[in-house]
């Protein structure tokens, strides 16, 4: 199953951050995924659902456990945080630009086009249909931007393109039932209500900032009279014959005439302030506001972040934390904790303004990577990237720790070096730079580095078992080069392939290189006999990729043609071959002229790995695929579609006819140029997949496969980033013998009574890990030996386990040593015996 993403930790144009209820938990959109950092515990984790386009805004109800999810077309899933599951699925048809609960959850408004949609929350209850529909504002002249409520959700103001300000009832209040706000000469980017108050301030693109007060308090809003309201809910009833209830409508007029402003609330300009005093132009491109701290933070398209106190506009402090456009702020329930997100590198930042430190800072490749390696106890992973930097990632945590950022070009290859009296605490990285680089996992540094005696790019690389040999290939001399790690000498050179290097692979049993080639041969090398060619077999085309199986027995050859062939290298035998081009089943690009099932025809493996038993083999290429082979009876076992995302390139096997125009592809048009930051006009004649124009569709694709030692995971890096699949997912709800009073509330009940056994034993059934600790930290430490002599032997067990884990969290240690002691002593002759 999948279990983790890796490597990409906030990727998208638009898409919002936000901060879980508690503060502690980041929630941030990832391609077409969420990931969640739970920065207490230094932890992060993605959730195993996925939209069919990257997520453009994300929003969370007021009491955590509901979150909206919704994608560029305009799809929507409601996902519960806690099951971490969906629950709904809708459709808002239109693109969607911010989504909003209100503070009493009970609502929440939507903006697309030039409307504001306010919609039933989903309750707690079940509901046939999750999203229904309530009100539709009108108002605005151009498309709506963003979205805030005021305290108790009477009212909500909503920004738009056309320069204006809006604010609404959420109920028909009889003063206020809109009421438009100008002021300003560029895109309102964003909008806030000050604390338990109508008063309004609103932030332009331009860098100006107004504050608005109102002549009424929220208190002195007046429900409509009767009469009205009657007449309101008369047009409501027809309405119910209809098909689908379209909501009540609420049309707003820019310039209301006397007789409609009478009576109602008024707002004023008190002040306007701007940020760019020096006159540098520099767009505002994000901003979040604090009600109870009145902190403002500002981002700005050159990477420049200000905090500002208001309603006075003091400058506390602004720091320059990037050189890309801040895409999206948001501030924890405290006001500590600010985080940051630059889609142009893909850096999630959180910052504590008071302390003036980072409590994360992470960023993942900038460009795509390129390969991937498990460290030998399967605890690391080390990923390369185009961008010439390397990355190691604690798969537990699945943060970065480390980026070493020694090469000039991209990296094409990196590895662990073996356990052998070289620790494996030493990473390889190949580059095209010509240069081969050993990095130091205990100082961080770059201590060693390989160079060829004639500048050349290396495409590939390998290192033997003992760790003391390194080799990597050329891709233009066509040259292997073989180094001392202890020395750093160049030992050899060896020269034979009449092609680029495609592949290297070290027997991990005997002193054998086997390399591939694109001239048809995969060569052994004798590394006792001074380096003789052994063997030489050949192929029927280009090879791409060898892999040794972990015994060594046995040599995969993936060529040219999607073949899979399998070697006994000692006789030079062809034992087996599978014909994978079938199971790649490529995807058609936009600007593709001939059909997927065409295409296919020329494509192949690019990547190879077995797994650690040996039975089974891992493939990936250039497809949305990850194929699992069976290699004794040559058969498919699985198949693992890594994405489903179309914002991708090459995702469907079609492509779509509504796309089709009679000029060609819609692909080729540069649709909505210019609307990032400022002026982005193309060349005359420049297509969408141009890499000069900076917004072209990257295509999906595997470029490098990797099973992990411990056998239980295995990882794959991708156009999404690294994935991660484990037989180990973590379950979420996985009860004991459980019977229908086993509740929470019985158990705290029972808990109550001081009925300690019974509630342990109850909390086991449950098991739930929270309720667990809960009941077993309210035994008082001079009972916990009577409730040790009255537990089941089944359960003696389950609480040993539970110990086991809560010692390596938990700050309680002399309390659980007690429970462990007594444990022990009254249950250890019996657990000894089995």
């Amino acid at each position: 199953q999948f279990s983790g993403l890796l490597g990409t930790v906030y990727r998208r144009r638009r898409g919002n951050l936000s901060f879980t209820r508690d503060g502690s938990s980041l929630v941030s959109p990832v391609g077409n995924r969420i990931s969640l950092f739970d920065l207490k515990n230094n932890k992060c984790e993605t959730l195993p659902l996925a939209t069919r386009h990257n997520i453009v805004c994300v929003g969370l109800s007021p009491d955590g456990s509901l979150a909206i999810l919704v994608d560029e077309e305009g799809a929507a899933l409601l996902v519960s945080l806690v099951g971490k599951s969906v629950i709904h699925q809708f459709h808002f048809h239109k693109p969607v630009h911010s989504v909003s609960f209100s503070p009493d959850g009970k609502k929440f408004v939507i903006t697309k086009d030039n409307v504001a949609l306010m919609y039933h929350a989903p309750g707690k209850k079940r509901e046939f249909n999750a999203f229904v529909l309530d009100k539709t504002y009108y108002g605005p002249y151009d498309e709506t931007t963003c979205i805030d409520w005021t305290d108790d959700s009477k009212c909500f103001a909503v920004g738009s393109k056309d320069m204006s300000t809006w604010v609404f009832g959420a109920e028909r209040w009889a003063n206020l039932i809109y009421y438009s706000l100008g002021g300003h000469k560029d895109v309102i980017v964003a909008c806030f209500f000050e604390e338990n108050s109508l008063d309004l301030y609103t932030v332009s693109q331009d860098g100006a900032l107004c504050v608005w007060q109102c002549d009424t308090e929220l208190d002195g809003l007046k429900p409509m009279p009767p009469k009205e309201a009657r007449k309101k809910n008369r047009i409501k009833e027809d309405e119910e014959f209809l098909e689908e209830s379209k909501g009540e409508e609420i049309h707003g007029k820019a310039h209301p005439n006397e007789q409609e402003i009478r009576e109602k609330v008024k707002y004023s300009r008190v002040a306007k302030y701007f940020f760019n005093k020096e006159g540098d132009f520099n767009n505002l491109t994000s901003a979040a506001y604090h009600k109870k701290t009145h902190l403002l933070v500002t981002g700005f398209a050159s990477g420049v972040f200000h905090l500002h106190e208001l309603p006075d506009f003091n400058l506390i402090h602004s720091l320059s934390i990037s050189d890309q456009r801040i895409a999206s702020i948001s501030i924890n329930c405290t006001g500590d904790w600010i985080a940051f997100g630059c889609s142009g590198l893909g850096q999630l930042l959180v910052w504590e303004w008071q302390s003036e430190s980072y409590v994360l800072k992470q960023q993942g490749h900038f460009n795509s990577m390129v390969s991937l390696a498990y460290s030998p106890d399967g605890q690391y992973i080390v990923t390369g990237g185009e961008d010439g930097k390397v990355k190691v990632w604690n798969t537990s945590s699945s943060f970065c720790f480390v980026t070493f950022t020694d090469h000039t070009s991209g990296v094409t290859a990196v590895t662990f070096t073996s356990s052998g009296y070289v620790v494996w605490n030493v990473i390889l990285s190949a580059s095209l730079d010509g240069t081969v680089r050993a990095f130091d996992l205990h100082r961080y540094r770059n201590f060693r580095t390989f160079t060829s005696p004639r500048p050349s790019q290396f495409s590939c690389l390998a290192v033997d078992s003992s760790g003391e040999i390194v080799s990597a290939g050329s891709q233009d001399s066509f040259e292997i080069y073989i180094w001392s790690m202890q020395s750093g000498r160049l030992l050899d050179v060896l020269a034979g392939h009449e092609g680029p290097i495609s592949s290297l692979s070290f027997n991990p049993v005997k002193c054998v290189l086997a390399s591939g080639s694109w001239d048809k041969t995969v060569k052994l090398w004798d590394m006792l006999d001074s380096w003789r060619t052994k063997e030489t077999l050949m192929l029927n085309s280009d090879v791409l990729v060898v892999a040794f199986r972990p015994d060594g027995k046995e040599l995969a050859v993936a060529s040219l043609n999607g073949q899979i062939t399998f070697w006994d290298h000692e006789n030079a035998v062809q034992v087996g071959s599978i014909e994978g081009r079938h199971d790649l089943q490529m995807g058609r690009k936009e600007l593709d002229k001939i059909t997927a099932k065409q295409s296919a025809k020329g494509k192949s493996f690019t990547t190879l790995c077995y797994s650690a038993d040996g039975q089974s083999i891992l493939a990936g290429g250039l497809s949305k695929f990850v194929c699992i082979y069976n290699v004794k009876e040559q058969i498919l076992m699985k198949k693992f579609e890594i994405s489903c995302n179309l914002s991708l390139d090459a995702m469907e096997e079609y492509l779509d006819r509504r796309k089709m125009t009679e000029f060609g592809s819609m692909a080729l048009i540069d649709e909505g140029a210019g609307d990032e930051d400022g002026v982005a006009i193309p060349l005359p004649g420049v297509k969408r997949g141009d890499m000069s124009y900076r917004r072209f569709k990257p295509e999906i694709r595997v470029t490098c496969l990797r099973f992990s030692p411990t056998g239980r995971s295995w990882a794959a890096t991708t156009t999404e980033g690294l994935l991660i699949y484990s037989l180990d997912s973590g379950l979420i709800f996985d009860p004991f013998e459980l019977d229908i009073d086993v509740t929470p509330s019985n158990i705290r009940k029972t808990l109550h009574q001081k009925e300690y056994a019974m509630a342990i034993i109850m909390a086991l059934k449950l098991n739930e890990k929270k309720l667990i600790q809960e009941v077993i930290e309210a035994v008082p430490s001079d009972e916990v030996e009577v409730v040790c002599s009255s537990l089941p032997d089944l359960y003696v067990e389950k609480v040993l386990e539970f110990l086991a884990s809560a010692f390596e969290i938990s700050c309680h240690l002399e309390f659980y040593l007690i429970w462990a002691h007594k444990l022990l002593m009254l249950h250890g002759q019996k657990l000894k015996t089995r």
